[in-house]
């Protein structure tokens, strides 16, 4: 099995957006493209309260949470001071306008983190 798994081309990812990869475990890995054309991966879930980071708002090389504004870097995954925190992040390798993601990692980092629910989790009886 090769290292290295191709999830979309470069231009299938909104310039200052994100596209989401599924794994086969764990959250989703969200795939960020900045307006400089870098692209960067982090698991889809902000450490604050996991927001998904794939709905933020991209600028330079950050994020911004959707839920209550964390900026978290694209290439390191840490939260800007003063908010303290890490959300996971994947290698990324670009071939002739292809995205690449380590399939190592996506088997392995974050798979027993649970999927995120929305709405209410259980009934009050």
């Amino acid at each position: 099995m090769s290292e290295w798994k191709t999830v979309c081309a470069v231009d299938d990812i909104p310039v200052q957006g994100a596209r989401r990869v599924q794994r086969e475990a764990g959250p989703q890995v969200a795939v960020f493209r900045a307006a400089d054309d870098r692209v960067f991966a982090l698991l889809d879930r902000c450490p604050h309260k996991g927001g998904p980071l794939s709905q933020g708002i991209v600028f330079g090389h950050s994020v911004a949470c959707p839920l209550h504004n964390w900026t978290i870097a694209l290439d390191s995954g840490e939260a800007q001071a003063p908010d303290v925190g890490c959300a996971v992040r994947f290698e990324v390798r670009l071939v002739e306008g292809q995205v690449l993601l380590n399939q190592i990692e996506l088997d392995t980092l974050a798979i027993d983190l649970p999927a995120l629910v929305a709405g209410p989790c259980s009934k009050v009886a």
